[in-house]
């Protein structure tokens, strides 16, 4: 869940770093550090807080001779799990001699072991973090020979690890090595660049290559070796990322999400363009690597996700089983691998995440592959390891998302998963003239999607009645129900109000109990089977002094005169709703955490890409 970059050529070293760490800052931004080298000796800078913070501090005890003259350095941005963020638990972390700077991703599961043995042998550890250990253990295996050290010492860890490593002693390379955590390296001209996201590297190459676990690579200006861990030599394709670098900038707004809720027209239609098939009334997708015989003979789809990835998994659900007459089921991956899931090669197993590095969603996948199931993707990152290691699935084109809280992502996952069950429904019950019908539907979204943002200022006068809120509860029916779960997410995430996501049947089991005068329901009362049913939950709701906010088809003012509030939704297809529906709430939580002053990009205590268990 940390950035790392690392840099080897011929620019300044510490302005590539930062402006890198700034590109990846979504990733953790508790604290951040650089070294670079100047001459034979390492340098280092660290900060508590964001990279500005670092920036300034650099800048102002490093001299400007000595920026302009180091060429090669690495940096990190923290997202703390051993030890408070602070200066002396921010990377780099240095070795016993301090001549050897890591930075890392991950978590050495065993460095309590490691530390007593080390102590024992005269180091003193200065922080509190698993990472400095590993430093202090390269040191010790060092006899002269980095790589070699390096793969001595991974050698004993238990754990995951995405790292980069120099020596002052070898100015000349730079060692990087993974196990669940990525590295993706740039190749320039005359410059190479190591980072933990490819948004870091976009400003210099497209050229890039991804390690696989446990690769270790010798990098230097003009070359990348990659090795394994015996020191056996690996091949590893150089791919093109074909990533315009100004897609990872804000474009004048205010904040990343707000840009990338804006960018929902145009990355639905990447998703969609070229998938749709008018004449068979079906979908096109080449990578899930299927026949249509082998569709006929899936018995049962499970979804895999955590978080937003998860909620998308439920809508899918919905989409199987209405579609293509399949059972289908939800799993949360974190627990998928210890439960000992019943699987078998006519199971499906579909692992969503957006970043395709998720490593409960990895570990899921690799259960599944052991356990004989037919296992696909659904990732926004090309050459992510979870796209790598299922081998077959579909990609969202959904473009860079940099807000940690998920939008134009989590909508590109429903969309997709729309298509795969209407992909499944023609090969079983669906006619063809129904699947034009609802090819028509998902083509229709990025106009649909339009409508709802151009709502936008209307929202935010909407938003401003529940800034002073507290608590907040949402409710839907059907495939609506996975849709409040994704309101309230994304409303705890990014203002901080405690946020409930309940199907609207569930509320009087309970939760109704906490309802008093004034208390907010978001209620998603859209034309979807089951709104009668919830129109009768929201009268429960008001004869409580619950203020309600509702989502109402566009002409059902009967319904809108029901509520406190409303916000109009395009009429279409109930599955196809969810998508618009759900960009609606995005805006609600979007202006609701701006009211309140809230970090909306880098939200307290989360980071995008959750790369550790």
């Amino acid at each position: 869940m940390c950035g790392i970059v690392g840099y080897i050529g011929k620019a300044e070293a510490a302005t590539v770093l930062i402006n890198g760490l700034r590109r990846l800052e979504y990733r953790g931004y508790d604290s951040a550090g650089i070294a670079i080298l100047d001459d034979d000796r390492l340098v280092v800078a660290k900060a508590p807080g964001k990279v500005a913070r670092l920036s300034d501090k650099a800048h102002a005890d490093w001299a400007p001779e000595l920026l302009q003259r180091a060429c090669t350095g690495i940096a990190h941005t923290r997202w703390a799990t051993h030890g408070p963020p602070t200066e002396v638990n921010a990377h780099p972390h240095l070795d016993k001699s301090g001549n050897i700077a890591l930075v890392h991703n991950g978590i050495i599961e065993n460095y309590r072991s490691i530390r007593s043995r080390l102590e024992g042998r005269g180091h003193f550890f200065y922080s509190e973090t698993d990472t400095e250990v590993l430093a202090h253990l390269i040191g010790e295996c060092d006899k002269g020979d980095l790589f070699q050290a390096v793969c001595d010492a991974l050698h004993q860890v238990v754990g995951t690890f995405g790292i980069a490593v120099l020596s002052s002693h070898e100015p000349d390379r730079i060692i990087t090595a993974r196990r669940g955590s990525p590295i993706a390296i740039g190749i320039g001209d005359g410059e190479t660049i190591i980072a933990s996201d490819v948004s870091a590297i976009l400003a210099h190459t497209q050229r890039v290559i991804y390690l696989n676990d446990d690769d270790i690579a010798i990098v230097t200006a003009d070359s990348v070796d990659v090795r394994d861990l015996h020191n056996v030599p690996v091949t590893r394709e150089i791919a093109e990322l074909g990533i315009d670098p100004a897609a990872a900038e804000k474009g004048g707004f205010e904040h990343y999400m707000l840009k990338e809720i804006h960018e929902q027209p145009d990355a639905l239609g990447n998703a969609i363009r070229g998938r749709l098939d008018f004449n068979l009334g079906t979908s096109m997708l080449a990578g899930m690597g299927t026949s249509p015989r082998e569709l006929a003979e899936i018995g049962r789809v499970v979804l895999l996700g955590c978080g937003t990835s998860l909620h998308a998994g439920l809508v899918g659900e919905y989409a199987f089983e209405d579609l293509a007459d399949i059972h289908s089921e939800v799993q949360q991956a974190a627990e998928f691998r210890y439960r000992n899931p019943i699987l078998g090669s006519r199971d499906l197993v579909v692992a969503i995440s957006q970043s395709g590095e998720t490593a409960d969603t990895l570990a899921a996948v690799r259960e599944a592959n052991q356990k004989g199931a037919f296992v696909m993707s659904l990732c926004n990152v090309v050459g992510s390891t979870i796209a790598r290691e299922t081998g077959r699935g579909v990609y969202l084109h959904a473009g860079p998302e940099i807000s940690v809280a998920s939008t134009k992502a989590f909508t590109c996952q429903v969309v997709v998963l729309l298509m795969m069950a209407l992909k499944l429904g023609r090969g079983r019950r669906f006619s063809r003239e129904d699947g034009i019908k609802f090819a028509r539907e998902i083509e229709s979204l990025p106009a649909l999607v339009g409508r709802v943002i151009l709502q936008n200022e209307r929202i935010a006068q909407i938003a401003a009645e529940y800034t002073n809120n507290e608590h907040a509860f949402f409710i839907g029916r059907g495939p609506m129900y996975p849709v409040a779960l994704e309101g309230a997410l994304k409303l705890k995430e990014i203002s901080y109000i405690h946020a409930e996501g309940y199907h609207a049947a569930e509320l009087k089991h309970g939760p109704i109990a906490l309802l008093q005068a004034g208390t907010p329901v978001i209620a998603i009362a859209c034309d979807v089977p089951g709104k009668d049913k919830i129109l009768g939950n929201i009268e429960e709701c008001c004869a409580r002094g619950a203020r309600i906010l509702g989502l109402v088809t566009e002409g059902d003012y009967a319904t809108a005169e029901r509520m406190h509030d409303a916000i109009f939704i395009p009429r279409c297809h109930p599955l196809v709703a969810t998508i618009p529906a759900t960009v609606a709430l995005q805006l609600f939580a979007y202006h609701v955490a701006r009211l309140r002053g809230c970090e909306i990009d880098q939200p307290r205590n989360l980071a995008k890409s959750v790369t550790v268990e």
